[in-house]
């Protein structure tokens, strides 16, 4: 690991080796360092090569070293891209593969570059919540022009290199090299070998017609579209500055600054914990990353509902085909026609292309009895949310399916356990809980069951990356991490109802703290005779357990939610605009007069604060009892699958934000309200002792 060297004629080539995208991690930077000296000091070598090993010419920062002493360790970034700037003999960067971040910028920082056809190429960095810090907002300017290159930068998105190599003017790629890159590098570089003055990035001019103009517009765009996120109009004057700073050391200079204070930014700070988060989900600590996976190349799916439906297209999307089994012909027919709407309709809005969609839908099969699905690799039932139900299901799978097919349910609360029992194969059951609506929703909950084989679990989570899920793991509890949690925070909505709140002024608190929707507009959309059933289950499993009664209140007035045009808001059909209804603060008001309470005014602070330290409770209860075994996985729940907002990191991390000796003082205060429910907001043997010890969560 870090970096080759070889000799081809005159021309040396340094080779990063760091898999598996060559990230600038001290073993490569110092390598890289090393081997360009070797090179300056051999008289032979006229001119330097500089690729990537595999796949990638380089990803950028090493994100495992992020944190660590290791990642500014002297040489950096910024020193080796001075030593390129400095090179007596001209450099050539060959890009093979992957080229964002920090390894564009290095790039840059050679006399030449050549691209293969088809890299991707980005300045990501605003996607943790900073700008380029190692000059990127200061060369790729030069090379590519002010508007292409901020629109990069602000969005950090990836462009391939073949369109980058069409914009007028650019000076971003010398040559395309079609064929072999390393081959045609070491033929240009052996070319301009003796050409000089050696030409920088640094020394170009950046021009723009009517900048004071141009920029403002770009700022104010960056400001409303990403209000909540310092890094885009960060980056607007990064780029400002490219052009309107008396020297490139000024510009550097202002882009370090910008790029270090933004480092310590709580938008930063969560937008990195979700982006190493999102990585480490997919690692299990006791499942090794070389475990040996069952071949998935057939897909079944028990049912062609709404849940079905989505869950059959994710397969189709990632070009794996899928039979859905339903017991009458209607219910198939009705599957198929939404999955032909719901493409159709990415169709008409250009996001799918038509050869695309036929591709898909032929990969789709249907049959209305089990041996259609026989030979399935893994068969996913989402057929109705009882146990007894999916009994039926599992000890039917038993006796049909071939020997080492995956059983999973797709189930939201019920125990995978039980269900694993109904078959003499548990080792091959695990839980696949899908959000709705499956086919958008990026949250994926693998239930691990208590015998559910490891290579299962490893096939799954590999699986979920080729259907572009976020997977989290999950223990057996009731409700998993997500809905275990949610029902915590809905107990916290309810009796904010009882004390004096009307619906909207929660869900207006919620919203303005940055969840997508507030608990009871989410109510209303997911169907509030969901959340009664599982209310009359507790009712019997846990007496003790307190509930406002609103909830059952509005049930028992037939008000389910937007599917019959009344919830705790009123619907005009055809819209989901949430409308106040005076039927429903009439309920609420007679309720609480039944109970004797005498209302008074919530505050934002105490709404939100309940509602979200209360996920934060129950989150701690989840690690203790190791049904969760990290509390960014709980974070990633609740960012990719209850719509928490992405710049506070999720619940977890923003306790720690806010300091978990303030979160306990908090919750104590919660405690000594009466019409609360005291023994939930006792904290977490976990949380208290975090927060005794001046720890975090994560």
């Amino acid at each position: 690991m870090g970096a080759g060297y070889e000799v081809r004629g005159t021309v040396a080539v340094i080779t990063l080796d760091n898999p598996p995208v060559n990230g600038l991690g001290y073993d490569t930077r110092v390598a890289f360092a090393a081997n360009l000296e070797r090179a300056w000091g051999d008289a032979q070598v006229k001119a330097v090569v500089v690729t990537g090993g595999g796949k990638a010419f380089s990803g950028g920062a090493d994100i495992r070293e992020f944190g660590s002493p290791k990642a500014t360790a002297e040489p950096n970034l910024l020193s080796l891209i001075k030593m390129c700037d400095d090179s007596t003999k001209p450099i050539v960067a060959a890009i093979n593969g992957v080229c964002m971040g920090g390894g564009l910028e290095l790039s840059l920082g050679c006399h030449y570059r050549v691209a293969a056809p088809g890299v991707p190429v980005a300045l990501p960095e605003v996607k943790i919540g900073l700008v380029p810090g190692a000059g990127g907002t200061q060369r790729l300017p030069r090379v590519l022009g002010v508007e292409t290159a901020l629109n990069m930068i602000v969005t950090g998105e990836p462009v391939k290199s073949e369109v980058l190599a069409q914009v007028p003017g650019q000076k971003l790629f010398d040559r395309i090299v079609e064929g072999d890159l390393l081959d045609g590098a070491c033929k240009f570089a052996a070319e301009i070998a003796d050409v000089r003055p050696l030409k920088r990035v640094r020394d170009m001019k950046v021009t723009h017609p009517n900048p004071d103009a141009y920029f403002q517009f770009a700022r104010n765009t960056a400001k409303a579209m990403a209000k909540n996120f310092p890094a885009p109009p960060r980056c607007v004057d990064c780029v400002e500055q490219s052009m309107k700073a008396r020297n490139f050391e000024d510009g550097m200079r202002y882009e370090r600054d910008a790029f270090i204070a933004l480092m310590m930014t709580p938008e930063c700070k969560a937008l990195r914990h979700a982006f190493l988060g999102e990585r480490a989900a997919s690692k299990i600590p006791d499942v090794p990353e070389n475990t040996p996976l069952r071949n998935v190349a057939q897909v079944a799916v028990i049912g062609a509902g709404t849940m079905g439906g989505g869950i059959s297209m994710n397969f189709l999307n990632a070009g794996i085909p899928v039979t859905m089994l339903e017991m009458k012909q209607e219910a198939l027919d009705r599957g198929i026609a939404t999955i032909r709407k719901n493409y159709e309709g990415q169709v008409r809005k250009g996001k799918l292309k038509t050869d695309k969609y036929e591709q898909r839908m032929a990969l789709l099969s249907t049959t209305l009895d089990y041996s259609g699905i026989r030979d399935a690799d893994l068969v996913i039932e989402a057929v109705f949310e009882e146990m007894g139900v999916k009994e039926k299901v599992f000890k039917t799978l038993d006796e049909v399916m071939k020997p080492g097919a995956i059983l999973a349910s797709n189930t939201s609360t019920l125990d995978v356990n039980q269900i694993a029992s109904f078959t003499k194969r548990p080792q091959d059951v695990v839980g696949m809980h899908f959000f709705s609506p499956a086919n958008v929703m990026k949250l994926l909950e693998v239930v691990r069951g208590e015998k559910t084989a490891k290579d299962v679990l490893a096939t799954v989570m590999g699986l979920a990356k080729k259907i572009r899920k976020t997977a989290v793991v999950s223990g057996v509890c009731d409700g998993f991490i997500g809905n275990r949690m949610i029902e915590q925070y809905s107990r916290q909505a309810g009796f904010l109802l009882e004390e004096g709140c009307t619906p909207a002024q929660v869900d207006r608190a919620v919203e303005k703290f940055g969840f997508a929707m507030g608990p009871f507009r989410m109510g209303d959309l997911a169907g509030n005779d969901i959340g009664w059933a599982i209310r009359k289950r507790r009712y019997v499993e846990k007496p003790g357990l307190r509930y406002s009664k609103t909830a059952d209140l509005l049930c028992e007035m037939g008000r389910y939610g937007q599917k019959t045009g009344a919830g705790w808001y009123d619907y005009q059909s055809g819209k989901r605009d949430a409308i106040p209804s005076t039927a429903v603060v009439e309920m609420i008001e007679k309720h609480r007069a039944e109970l004797g309470i005498q209302t008074r005014k919530i505050s934002d602070d105490e709404i939100v604060h309940r509602l979200v330290y209360s996920l934060v409770n129950e989150g701690a209860h989840i690690l203790e009892e190791g049904i969760a075994s990290k509390a960014s996985d709980i974070d990633m729940v609740y960012l990719t699958g209850y719509g928490f907002p992405l710049w506070r990191g999720g619940p977890m991390c923003y306790a720690d934000s806010q300091g978990l000796f303030n979160v306990v003082q908090t919750m104590k205060r919660f405690a000594a309200n009466p019409h609360d429910d005291a023994s939930f907001w006792q904290p977490a043997p976990l949380l208290a002792r975090l927060a005794a010890e001046g720890k975090t969560f994560t």
